[in-house]
């Protein structure tokens, strides 16, 4: 069993390495073959699917930043939470991703991904009359 240190590790190298690269070739040895996905909307893919789907993501997006504002571990779950700047002035999306960790690859992960500068207008459906 990994550390939560290893673990966070594991996860920043995998991000690091699609940062650094622009490809997701780097990270398909960080995931455990029975890696899955998972969305809000409560699709998910595979480990193929997902490699792919990271893949094709990648082309647009050379030369976005990426600032990791916190990287936390509780046992066998990473929680990065990022914000990116898409290149060409795109706009700037606030990231949480977690990670789960088994015997020391990416087992399973979730992403929930949000532009900033609609942050406020999400926040509507709790308030009186905002139905």
């Amino acid at each position: 069993m990994t550390t939560e240190n290893e673990n966070k590790d594991i996860v920043r190298r995998a991000l690091g390495t699609l940062i650094e690269t622009g490809s997701a070739d780097g990270i398909g040895p960080l995931l455990s073959d029975d890696f899955v996905h998972h969305r809000p909307d409560s699709t998910f893919s595979t480990k193929a699917q997902w490699l792919a789907a990271v893949e094709a993501a990648l082309v647009p997006l050379a030369g976005m930043r990426v600032e990791i504002d916190h990287l936390l571990a509780d046992g066998d779950h990473v929680v990065v939470h990022s914000r990116r700047r898409l290149p060409d002035a795109g706009p700037e999306i606030a990231v949480v991703d977690i990670w789960r960790i088994d015997e020391g690859l990416i087992a399973e992960g979730w992403e929930v991904i949000e532009p900033v500068a609609q942050a406020a207008a999400h926040l509507t459906w709790w308030e009186p009359g905002g139905h």
